[in-house]
């Protein structure tokens, strides 16, 4: 089993190559961006975070969390899936972590020689704003990295989350990086290594395995650009800080902790040695831990299903919010 996880790891190294960009410059300050795009964000203030809300302002609360280095427009089919429903309404509250897509890296900037956490206090902050803006137990969605700031929420702050999903995610990457048995504890050096590499690698090499990695996450080719954008215009530290902690922490003894119904939808490993049968099992054992869980795979699709499957994905969606 352990020897399929270290085939998988190439999925989720190709995630390990982001790019440093000029954010500010590129795209402005928070309320500049969100006016360019015709949207408004939340009243929260936070420098490890903002928030965009879209639909029926009186509706139920869904909190939409991207992956890696990804803009909340990764969203967008989504949001409009959502709000175009009959007798459904839903107020999105879509997360845009700093430092990522073009957002000026703030409270998650990297300044020391060390690399510190991105994703654990993202996710706190985000049970903060639950908090604070009064929602009640929130649908919460998150994508990759956002599947694991999700599952942070949801068992560091269990009643602040009404259901999960977790979309092609696993709660330890690390186990791909090491042999049977490895643990957060052993992981680290490798992560570390990974955060040395990233961290000072230079841009350009970046931006090239990064585009190559990336067109390998999304197998519909008009979809590409928008994730390579996100890519090119996030901060690079931020990224390799964000990584090394994924590699780094272990979910799996915190997955008892979730109480809110959670759904997990993946796809095949991007490894032709990878079957659909050895990547349900990799997902059987990785969520052992949460009773109840439900796990779905989504055929013909890479790592970024909304793109690829998204009648698929939005069915699988619109299934678990109604359960």
């Amino acid at each position: 089993m352990f020897r399929a996880l270290s085939f998988a790891a190439a999925l989720f190294a190709a995630t390990t190559v982001q790019a440093q960009a000029e954010a500010q410059n590129s795209h402005g300050t928070h309320s500049e961006h969100g006016s360019a795009h015709g949207h408004n964000h939340a009243d929260f203030a936070s420098d490890r975070i903002h928030v965009r809300i879209d639909g029926d302002m009186d509706g139920r609360d869904i909190i939409l969390i991207p992956g890696l280095s990804s803009s909340p427009e990764i969203w967008q089919g989504t949001v409009d899936h959502l709000t175009a429903q009959d007798g459904v309404g839903w107020r999105v509250h879509r997360i845009h972590v700093q430092g990522f897509a073009g957002a000026p890296a703030e409270g998650n900037a990297q300044t020391g020689g060390a690399p510190t956490p991105v994703a654990a206090p993202v996710a706190d902050e985000i049970a903060r704003y639950i908090r604070e803006n009064h929602l009640f137990k929130p649908a919460v969605v998150g994508h990759s990295m956002g599947g694991t700031i999700g599952l942070m929420l949801a068992a560091r702050h269990p009643d602040s989350v009404g259901r999960l999903m977790v979309v092609d995610m696993i709660p330890f990457m690390g186990a791909m990086f090491g042999p049977p048995g490895t643990t957060a504890d052993s992981v680290k050096p490798v992560a570390d290594q990974i955060w040395a590499a990233q961290a000072n690698s230079p841009r350009e090499a970046y931006v090239a395995q990064a585009t190559a990695s990336i067109n390998g996450m999304i197998n519909t080719e008009s979809r590409r650009e928008e994730a390579l954008e996100d890519m090119r215009t996030s901060d690079q530290k931020v990224s390799a800080a964000a990584f090394r902690e994924l590699v780094a922490t272990d979910l799996r003894p915190e997955l008892a902790k979730i109480t809110a119904p959670t759904e997990v939808v993946y796809v095949k490993f991007n490894d032709p040695r990878m079957t659909p049968q050895i990547t349900d099992a990799v997902y059987q054992m990785s969520y052992a831990g949460l009773p109840g869980v439900t796990l779905k795979r989504i055929d013909d699709s890479a790592h970024f299903i909304m793109f690829d499957q998204p009648q698929a994905f939005y069915g699988e969606l619109d299934a678990f919010l109604a359960r």
